[in-house]
């Protein structure tokens, strides 16, 4: 409710009246006049109220009456009505209804009362109230009222004087409000400005308005008397206090600061009157020196006086604060006596105000800034505010000198301070074993034995003091120990934090206004105002040497981690401010005392200490002070948190990390981190130093360059306590994002740490060569992460990073160094490679390939580590990117290739990876351009000779990039063709040739030369396997995709791929290595076909030789269509030939199986089979080459689906008959006749016997070989029989018979020969025959001139007779013969030849048979020549080597008599056959008479069974040659005679046993014999007597031994009494009996006509002499008698008379 609302109006006219009843009850006794007056008074207010309606404004004009009767009621000094009467007139004043003059009046009435010391504390009130609630009371009444306060202060009641002074405080504030209030109201009032006023007149108020005048005076009468002097206005003081009068002074400066700014009239009493005050006041402080005796002073003024020292500071505090651009000399003053304050000789108390007023400032930094701009900035004045900070450090390292039994200290402590040691436990700090359990838990300082604990003084930013606020103290307090060093400290750092902040935000302001520009005028360059930068710098440069000084000794001595934790992070915002201003110096101070307070005390660290020096030559004074810069104590009382190894070529002790070193380390990041763009050149200290602490605390790198805890490798292992455990991963995390947010750097500040990085990398590397310590790799592994980082703007920073990588790191001879800086190398090309560029890679070939380029590089390299990793890091590329590479092909495929045999297995295992990745995977991706690097590439990989799987595997790739060729062929072709086609023009630009490999070729036949190249050699390569699967590789491909080629191509490949290739491996089997090659590598056993360098050759020469002649065969219509095809034939002919006459069987017959192909000749299959299992038998591997195997190379194709499609496809043609027209093609006689020649010379020289002595045999041709070779010939015959002549037939017949003759080994023996007992022929053999066969065929159905061969084959096949009984001899090779021959003991086996002799003797008789008649064979004695060949055979019989030979010979002979005497006897007249006979009679006489016996052992049966074939013979004789005797000649015939009349008695054996007698006594031949004769003599049809005379006399002289034999027998037995007769004379009359009952027979058949008279005298003649006989004693002679004289019974008939005969 306000004090003018009706109802308040009414409350008070009503309390007006009650107080006034009230006044008149109380005076009613002993005051009527008083009584009286408040009755008028009570009427006079009803008047009022009743006759005005503004009852408040009328109350205030009469107010002077209504006041009155209270006046009066304390005029009469009673307490009870006082106390009413004041309490109304209270009431009166607050609702301002009091004029002027009642004011006045009332003062007066107070004053009354105060002097009779009535109700003072009413008093006081009543006035408070009266100057608050209006503006009525001015100039005197004011003074007055004031002055009446002033002496309620001065007392002798405390309460009193305190409620006083509050109340003149109060006052005091009122007399200035009302002047702003004032200044408000006549605010917009444009005043004339007053007349300048003289100095000299010092009241100059004439042009103050009411207010303003009263408050002038006031403030002009508190100078006075603060200054002893009396005052002009506050008239009555009797007295004053300096203390109070300070205070006062003090409030106004500071509540009402813009009264002394606004009006001239003030800042003159300030200037004139405050400052001389204020200086003259602080003499005593200035002057006194502690501890010096004073005698001569005079007494109290001089010596210092707490109080009013105190109060002077909060007043210079206040000018300084508010009045510093009015008083700038006298704030100078005043300054300079603060730091002097400041001494280590002034009393405690005072430094402490002092260092509070330094407080005060600190925490003002745009006063320091003027500051700075005044004094420092200016000539000839002094530097204040450099002063108040070095004040500030000097004092702080005052208070850690501890002073010497009252002697002053020397300020300066050297480096192994003085008098530290002493007290270094005086002060209850926990001395030098503070590191064991019993640490204080309050913060302090502690250096050198001071130890100095550290109070919270004062919320951050704020200077709140506490002994300058002490107004109620008189003595000087007792300072506790370390407050002003908290002060200190607190004000440094407020200082710091003020300055920091102010400049940062100004410059923050200038950099929007610098944005803002540039948006608006891009093109003009921003000029920012220098005068800001030079404040700046200037309030930098002043105060960073005092602040560093501090800080670090600060630092030093902290033992608090919050205290740590400020002062670090001052360092640190000094740091980064000189940073952004480009103060240098400065800002590497800062760093480098951030840098050493991480590292352990005295470690060494070159770029730490160089900077050291700089700062400490820079020792400066203050006033004849000198400061240094203290160096860091040894004595640590921290906590030890970590122990390890310091990082130094040579190895030391170990160092400890305190917890302070960690969490300096850690601001240190944080200063790396947030600060990075501004650290310049001092990114070098700031990174030794975390590299250093990184060694101790033993973090090791890890992927990507990131830092984490490792084991130590070597020394004392580091040891860390599990705090420092817990740090370490935050730590480590810092470090990286310390690295991670240079992505925010410029340009510039990136190379700043780049280079920095890199010379602390040389630095590591300088320490870790020539011992194998564990090297630091900080430098690299920040390298690495810097690099990851900034992977947007990679280019700026390639060059330097990679090339230091590369150069340096690389080829550092420690590993783990060099295995870094490969990893560190590899990580950023593959980051760089996997980093979405703008734009992609893929647009941005430069990048690409500057990327890839340091990859290509690292083969530079010789150290094998490096290269493992660059191909590990290429198959990883590979893997993420290869889809990707593009241009970059040639680079990874170079890498890949650049391959030493010196290299080791697992790096080319590696790199190999990376090929089979590129074939399998990215052939479709690359340029085509690349395609022929990687064929050269996979070939490298195949003739490194480190691990031969790979060279195989290798080989295995070419054939799959030959595939890949062949599928995506047309597109490859084209984009070659482009390629091509930009080169040309190059070229032709240039004037140059177009240089590539195989010139003329189109480029796609180009890359398939390049394939077929790289097989090439790859077949040549010293190892069997590779060239084997080479070889394999090679014929498939060009089997498989040789279509592709273009015509003139193929004149490349055979003259310069495949017969390169042949004279290649001809050379080198031919000069091969013959010793034994020991089973490689012990486990792996090799097999003895393969045991000497020159068999594995072989093997190569045989596959290579096979895959020629199968190209030659497959594609002959193609490559005949070539201009030089003769010649090439030729030349394949000639490599068939002299690996035909290679003496290596395994050659030898393959290149025979080469030659059948390439003539179209598809081996009998039986032929084949025969010769593999041989072969295989023998260990030799066949080497049969099907025309073409769908297979490819040895192991299966990773496409192998499409080959077979593809073989369909294409190769179906490939055998396919020529086209028409071109039947004739290969019937080229030229091509066959060379082919006879080669066959020709290749027969005579394999199968000529050696001439000489058998000790140098070398070699002997093998059976499968000749086999091979002479089943050629039928083939090769049919294409060259039209001029087949006699001449070439007899150089075939000599091959015939030299390979049929060749000898076999023994160990081969059991595989070919048959086992003796099977008449079987080889296969050799049977080839033979089959020439001679597919000749006779020939002939046969050839022209007549063919037949003159006839003979010639005969006289062949009869050289083959022989064979059975007289084996051909090979040279003068010793052979054995197969039965007997142990095959240890003979090293050559002749084979048994019996079964081919007796099969050519067949064919010889099947021929004869057919060409019986020919003229040929009648002429060249056909007949008689194989009468004569068969005569060896019959008369050996029994002797043959093997008995079916004679057996057969006999049938031959059979059969050819039977064709050929009817031949031979119609030719008789001719005398062509005329020496046959001869021969004949021979051949029957040597057969039937044979010489040999049969052996003992002959069966009963067998014997009965050859006796059988003898009666052949003779029946022959009789059928075929007695009848025709008149053809016949007459001696032959004779001779045949001779021979039956020999076998019909002479033929006995005399060695048969008595059993076998009767049958081995040849008694069916005898009786043939006897027959044949008897018939021939007793023949009828005898032509001549001379025929007749022969068998006639054969009888007698039959008939005539008979009568010899028995007539001596009988006497011998006469003779020989009891006595048996001898066993063969028994036997021989046995048979002469036998032979006369057999020609009894006979002659009984016979016609009597025929039978000659004489004959039949001799016969019965020999009747007495049989009869004489039959007294023998044997009995079976007696039984064959008994036979003998049966037949006479005929004989026995009546004579019959001559007449009847009709003979005279």
């Amino acid at each position: 409710m306000s004090t003018s609302s009706p109802e308040a109006v009414k409350k008070l006219l009503e309390n007006m009246q009650t107080d006034l009843r009230s006044l008149s009850m109380e005076c009613k006794k002993k005051f009527p006049p008083v009584k009286e007056a408040a009755e008028s008074g009570i009427v006079k207010i009803k008047t009022i109220a009743a006759r005005n309606t503004d009852i408040l404004a009328a109350l205030k004009e009469n107010s002077s009456e209504v006041v009155q009767p209270f006046l009066m009621g304390c005029g009469t000094k009673e307490p009870k009505i006082t106390q009413l009467c004041l309490a109304a007139i209270q009431r009166l004043m607050s609702h301002e209804v009091v004029s002027e003059a009642a004011a006045g009046n009332i003062i007066n009435m107070l004053w009354q009362l105060m002097e009779n010391g009535l109700e003072e504390l009413k008093l006081l009130q009543t006035v408070l109230v009266l100057l608050t609630t209006n503006t009525v009371v001015h100039d005197e009444v004011l003074s007055k009222a004031i002055v009446l306060c002033f002496r309620l202060h001065f007392t002798k009641d405390n309460i009193t004087n305190n409620t006083a002074a509050a109340t003149v405080r109060q006052v005091v504030t009122v007399v200035f409000e009302r002047m702003v209030a004032e200044d408000e109201r006549f605010k917009g009032i444009v005043e004339q400005p007053p007349p300048v006023q003289g100095n000299t007149n010092r009241r100059s108020v004439s042009t103050l308005r009411p207010s303003a005048k009263d408050a002038y005076m006031l403030f002009q009468d508190l100078c006075q008397l603060v200054n002893a002097d009396a005052p002009y206005w506050l008239v009555g003081m009797t007295e004053m206090t300096r203390t109070f009068g300070l205070e006062l002074l003090e409030s106004v400066l500071n509540d009402f600061p813009g009264v002394f700014l606004q009006h001239q009239e003030f800042s003159f009493l300030l200037k004139e009157r405050v400052c001389p005050l204020v200086i003259k006041l602080f003499s005593p402080n200035i002057k006194f020196r502690q501890g010096s005796s004073s005698a001569a002073s005079p007494a109290p003024v001089e010596k210092p006086y707490f109080p009013i020292c105190m109060r002077l500071l909060r007043v210079v505090s206040v000018l300084i604060k508010h009045f510093y651009s009015l008083l700038v000399t006298e704030c100078e003053i005043f300054l300079s006596l603060l730091v002097k304050f400041l001494d280590g000789e002034k009393p405690q108390w005072l430094r402490a105000v002092a260092v509070e007023s330094v407080h005060r400032l600190c925490v003002q930094p745009h006063l320091l800034r003027s500051f700075c701009q005044s004094y420092d900035m200016k000539q000839h004045s002094t530097k204040v505010f450099r002063d108040i900070v070095n004040a500030l450090g000097s004092f702080i390292q005052s208070l850690f000198i501890v002073n010497n039994a009252g002697n002053t200290a020397a300020v300066s402590a050297p480096a192994g301070g003085s008098g530290s040691g002493a007290q270094g436990t005086a002060q209850g700090g926990p001395g030098t074993g503070g590191v064991s359990g019993n640490l204080t838990t309050q913060a302090a300082f502690e250096y050198r034995g001071t130890w100095i604990p550290l109070m919270t003084v004062s919320v951050q930013g704020s200077a709140k003091a506490t002994y300058l606020e002490m107004l109620d103290k008189v003595e000087p307090p007792s300072i506790p120990e370390g407050y002003a060093m908290s002060v200190a400290f607190s004000a440094l750092l407020d200082l710091v934090r003020g300055i920091t902040s102010m400049i940062e935000r100004e410059l923050a302001t200038e950099e929007e206004a610098a944005a803002e520009f540039r948006e608006a005028h891009p093109d003009q360059e921003w000029q920012p105002q220098p005068g800001a930068h030079l404040v700046w710098e200037e309030m930098v440069s002043a105060c960073w040497c005092g602040l560093l000084a501090a800080l670090s000794l600060l630092l030093d001595a902290s033992t608090d981690e919050t205290a740590t934790e400020n002062i670090l992070k001052a360092e640190l915002t000094m740091a980064s401010l000189c940073g952004r201003l480009g103060l240098v110096t400065p800002r590497d101070a800062f760093i480098t005392a951030i840098c050493k307070a991480s590292l352990p005390p005295h470690y060494t660290l070159t770029a730490l200490s160089s900077n050291t020096a700089n700062l400490s030559s820079k020792a400066y004074s203050i006033q004849g002070q000198s400061v240094q810069i203290i160096s860091p104590s040894s004595e640590s009382h921290q906590q030890v948190v970590a122990v390890g190894q310091p990082l130094t070529a040579q190895p030391q002790g170990t160092v400890v990390l305190t917890a302070k070193n960690i969490q300096c380390m850690r601001t240190l990041l944080n200063l790396a981190h947030c600060h990075g763009a501004v650290l310049g050149s001092s990114w070098q200290l700031v990174l030794a130093t975390l590299q250093h602490l990184v060694w101790i605390l033993g973090l090791k790198p890890g992927v990507g360059g990131a830092l984490k805890p490792g084991r130590a490798v070597e020394g004392p292992s580091t040891v860390l306590t599990t705090a420092v455990m817990t740090d370490l991963p935050i730590i480590s995390n810092i470090l990286s994002r310390l690295f991670e947010s240079s992505q925010y750097l410029d340009d510039v500040s990136l190379h700043h740490l780049i280079n920095a990085l890199c010379s602390l990398s040389l630095e590591a590397m300088e320490m870790a060569y020539g011992n194998n310590k564990e090297p630091s790799l900080f430098a690299v592994a920040k390298l690495l992460e810097t690099g990851l980082v900034n992977m947007d703007r990679i280019e700026i920073l390639w060059r330097p990073l990679t090339g230091h990588l590369l150069e340096k790191v690389c080829q550092h001879p420690n590993s783990r160094m060099r295995e870094w800086g490969a990893e560190a190398l590899t990580a950023l090309i593959k980051a760089g490679l996997a980093f979405k560029h703008d734009p992609p890679l893929a647009q941005n070939q430069r990048l690409q390939l500057l990327l890839l380029n340091p990859l290509k590089e690292l083969s530079n390299v010789l150290h094998a580590d490096i290269r493992q990793k660059q191909l590990e890091s290429v198959l990883q590329i590979l893997q993420s990117q290869g889809d990707s590479l593009g241009p970059g092909w040639p680079l990874v495929l170079g890498v890949i290739g650049a391959i030493r045999n010196d290299q080791g297995e697992s790096l080319i295992r590696t790199a190999f990876q990376c090929l089979q990745l590129v074939v399998t995977d990215f052939l479709p991706t690359m340029p085509c351009t690349c395609l022929q690097i990687v064929v050269d590439v996979a070939g490298s990989f195949g003739l490194q000779n480190q691990e031969l799987n790979i060279s195989l595997t290798s080989i295995g790739l070419l054939w799959n990039i030959s595939d890949y060729f062949f599928q995506r062929g047309e597109a490859i072709t084209q984009e070659l063709g482009r390629e091509e086609e930009a080169l040309q023009k190059q070229a032709q630009e240039k004037g140059e040739t177009l240089n590539r490999p195989f010139h003329p070729a189109p480029p796609f036949d180009c890359l398939w030369l390049c394939l077929y190249a790289k097989l090439g050699e790859l077949c040549v390569d010293p190892r069997p396997a590779v060239r084997k699967s080479a070889g394999q590789t090679l014929f498939s491909t060009i089997a498989a995709h040789g279509t592709l080629l273009q015509q003139p191509t193929w004149h490349i490949v055979i003259w310069k791929v495949l017969f390169h290739l042949l004279d290649c491996v001809r050379t080198s089997s031919t000069t091969a290595d013959k010793e034994k090659i020991e089973s490689g590598g012990g486990n792996i056993l090799i097999h003895h076909s393969r045991d000497t360098a020159e068999k594995q050759w072989a093997e190569t020469w045989v596959l290579t030789l096979a895959g020629v002649a199968r190209i030659f065969n497959t594609r002959r219509y193609l490559l005949q269509q070539l201009g030089d095809f003769f010649e090439a034939w030729e030349v394949l002919l000639n490599h068939i030939q002299s690996a035909a006459l290679s003496k290596n069987n395994e050659v030898s017959l393959a290149a025979l199986k080469s030659f059948q192909e390439i003539l179209q000749i598809v081996t009998p299959v039986k032929d084949s089979d025969k010769a593999g299992d041989a072969f295989a038998a023998m260990g030799v591997p066949p080497v049969l080459i099907d025309p073409l195997s769908a297979s490819g190379p040895g192991r299966p194709l990773v496409r192998s689906d499409s080959l077979v499609e593809r073989l369909t496809r294409y190769n179906g043609a490939e055998l396919q008959a020529p086209p028409p027209g071109e039947e004739s093609a290969l019937e080229d006689s030229a091509l066959w006749w060379s082919a006879w020649n080669t066959w020709y010379r290749t027969g005579t020289d394999s199968t000529r016997p050696p001439s000489g002595p058998t000790e140098k045999l070398s070699f002997i041709p093998s059976q499968p070989f000749l086999t091979a070779l002479i089943q050629i010939f039928p083939a090769l015959y049919q294409h060259i029989k039209a001029n087949f002549s006699m001449e070439d037939l007899k150089k075939l017949g000599v091959i015939l018979h030299g390979a049929v003759s060749v000898p076999i080994s023994s160990d081969a023996s059991p595989f070919i020969l048959p086992s003796y007992t099977e008449a079987v022929l080889t296969s050799l053999q049977e080839a033979v025959l089959t020439s001679l066969d597919v000749l006779q065929k020939a002939i046969c159905v050839g022209p007549e001139n063919l037949q003159v061969m006839y003979p010639a084959i005969f006289e062949q096949l009869l050289l083959f007779v022989e064979f059975s009984c007289k084996p051909p001899q090979y040279g003068r090779v010793e052979t054995k013969h197969v039965a007997n021959a142990k095959y240890n003991q003979a090293e050559w086996v002749a084979l048994n030849y019996v079964p081919f002799a007796e099969r050519s003797l067949e064919v010889m008789v099947d021929l004869y048979h057919k060409t019986a008649c020919h003229k040929a064979v009648i002429n060249e004695k056909v007949l008689q020549n194989i009468i004569k060949t068969l005569r060896m055979p019959l008369g050996l019989k029994y002797a043959c080597p093997s008995e079916s030979t004679w057996k057969l010979a006999v049938s031959s002979l059979l059969k050819v008599l039977s064709i050929g005497l009817p031949v031979a006897r119609q030719h008789a007249s001719s005398g062509k056959f005329d020496t046959m006979w001869p021969e004949l009679a021979n051949a029957f006489e040597d057969f039937l008479f044979t010489k040999s016996t049969p052996p003992d052992n002959l069966s009963i049966q067998e014997f009965q069974k050859n006796e059988a074939i003898d009666v052949e013979v003779v029946q022959l004789i009789s059928t075929e040659i007695l009848p025709f005797a008149n053809f016949i000649p007459k001696d032959f015939v004779g001779q045949i005679m001779a021979m039956l009349n020999r076998g019909s008695i002479h033929s006995q054996s005399p060695s048969f046993t008595e059993a076998e007698i009767d049958v081995r006594m040849r008694e069916e031949f005898s009786k043939v014999c006897f027959e044949t004769l008897l018939q021939f003599s007793f023949s009828n049809k005898v032509s001549t007597p001379q025929e007749g005379y022969i068998s006639r006399m054969a009888l007698s002289v039959l008939l005539k031994r008979s009568q010899d034999v028995l007539r001596r027998y009988v006497e011998d037995e006469r003779l020989s009494g009891r006595c048996p007769l001898p066993r063969q004379q028994v036997t021989e009359i046995i048979f002469v009996l036998k032979a006369i009952s057999t020609l009894m027979d006979s002659l009984k058949k016979t016609q009597p006509e025929n039978v000659d008279g004489n004959t039949w005298a001799q016969v019965i003649a020999l009747y007495p002499t049989l009869v004489e006989c039959i007294t023998c004693s044997s009995s079976e002679v007696s039984s064959a008698l008994k036979e003998a004289l049966g037949p006479f019974k005929d004989f026995m008939q009546p004579p019959v008379s001559r007449v009847q005969n009709g003979e005279s």
